[in-house]
């Protein structure tokens, strides 16, 4: 079977647009996207007055049109300006805010201080006789002794033989004094007979003159050594509980030195601390104070038994004592924190996060009726779990910014809504 082929046309001269021809021996083509008279132009290589005339018919009314839009867009775009973006801090966006009325509560002003536990009679027991080595002890720290007890002891290898020479001349020097006095005795009962001559006699009175006076010296200085041997025992000047021991068998205890027992008298204990100055004025001797121990949950009552005479110029700060009832709880030294109770009365409560501190104070924001933030000057009187108890600045009336006050300015407007209790 034979087959015709194909007779491929030749493209018209006067033809404007390429033609292309399908034909099973050609490969396969893209179907290209029609040219814009524009792109043509631009693509032309001939001046506009070489374009052929069926080009320059619809290129001239083309770029007219072209031109007309931009300058249309130009003056829209000077008549209609893009307004500049607005700042987020800028946009006014007016903040939802928590606030509460506190009104007024009855609450306890108080002070607080810190201090130790202490003994309110701690005496301090040491060696007041000769220096001596201790060779026995007889309590220890805890115990509780009675007065006169014998706490330690020390040597006394060197009075006690001392002792007994004075106890030995002392009896030869009360024999010799009985012996004048018994010759004196004859000399008088002979004086009338004129046995003796007055002279005799008056040297015999001298004698047991004499002889009495030695033996009042030798009795001081038994008195004397004895009282030395006395002081070679230790003991319990009062009744009372040991709080400290430092005494060693084998330790040298010098005359007036350090202390070698601490005890308590009567087992009363009391709290010592300082109190700041401001403080100090608003207490009295008497008021109810109560005192907390650290790691132990309860409370111990008491009351003010002294307030310092006197300030630290230093510190600022003075003296307080709070008596307390005997616990043996209350060891001395522990570290305690006290409360005074010093009056009642009606004062606004606000929670801890409404309070604010800087440069200038404490302060709190209120809301006016304006529902505008202003910032309101306050005095601390007291801080508890309720919250923090203003002395002055409120009235108990205000809407008081409760959370978030760091963000705010004052004269910002706000929203605001009321602040649940917490349960």
């Amino acid at each position: 079977m034979g087959t015709n082929p194909e007779h491929i046309m030749s493209t018209p001269e006067n033809q404007d647009e390429q033609v292309t021809w399908i034909g099973r021996d050609r490969p396969a083509f893209e179907r290209l996207a029609p040219e814009s008279p524009l792109q043509r132009a631009a693509q032309s290589p001939l001046p506009i007055e070489q374009v052929p005339a069926s080009r320059r018919k619809w290129l001239v009314p083309t770029i007219v049109a072209l031109l007309a839009v931009l300058a249309a867009v130009v003056i829209w775009r000077v008549m209609h300006p893009k307004a500049a973006p607005v700042p987020l801090a800028n946009q006014q966006n007016i903040p939802l805010i928590s606030v509460m009325t506190p009104g007024l509560k009855p609450v306890t002003s108080s002070v607080s201080f810190t201090g130790a536990i202490a003994a309110r009679y701690d005496m301090p027991i040491g060696n007041d006789g000769d220096t001596g080595r201790i060779v026995a002890i007889y309590v220890e720290a805890g115990d509780h002794v009675e007065r006169g007890q014998l706490l330690a002891r020390l040597s006394d290898s060197i009075l006690v033989p001392q002792v007994n020479r004075l106890e030995a001349a002392l009896e030869q020097a009360k024999a010799q004094a009985d012996l004048s006095a018994a010759e004196y005795r004859r000399a008088k009962g002979v004086e009338a007979a004129g046995a003796l001559s007055a002279e005799d006699i008056e040297k015999r009175k001298a004698q047991a003159i004499t002889d009495a006076a030695n033996v009042k010296v030798a009795e001081a200085q038994l008195a004397e050594y004895q009282a030395r041997l006395s002081r070679t025992r230790i003991v319990a000047p009062i009744a009372g509980t040991v709080l400290t021991r430092t005494a060693e068998v084998g330790q040298i205890a010098n005359s007036g030195g350090s202390a070698l027992f601490r005890i308590e008298s009567g087992g009363e204990v009391e709290m010592r601390g300082q109190l700041a100055e401001q403080d100090l004025a608003q207490v009295k001797i008497g008021d109810p104070a109560t005192v907390h121990l650290t790691g132990l949950p309860q409370a111990f009552e008491g009351r003010v038994r002294l307030l310092g005479a006197v300030i630290d110029p230093l510190t600022r700060l003075g003296e307080i004592r709070i008596a307390l009832k005997p616990d043996p709880a209350l060891r001395p030294g522990a570290f305690a924190r006290g409360t005074v109770s010093v009056g009642k009365a009606m004062r606004p409560v606000v929670p801890q996060t409404a309070v604010l501190t800087d440069t200038d104070g404490s302060y709190v924001f209120v809301v006016d009726a304006q529902n505008h933030v202003e910032r309101r000057a306050v005095r601390i009187a007291d801080t508890s779990d309720a919250g923090i108890t203003i002395a002055s600045g409120l009235t108990g009336s205000e809407r008081v910014v409760t959370t978030a006050a760091g963000f705010l300015r004052p004269g910002e407007e706000v929203k605001t809504s009321v602040a649940q209790p917490a349960s």
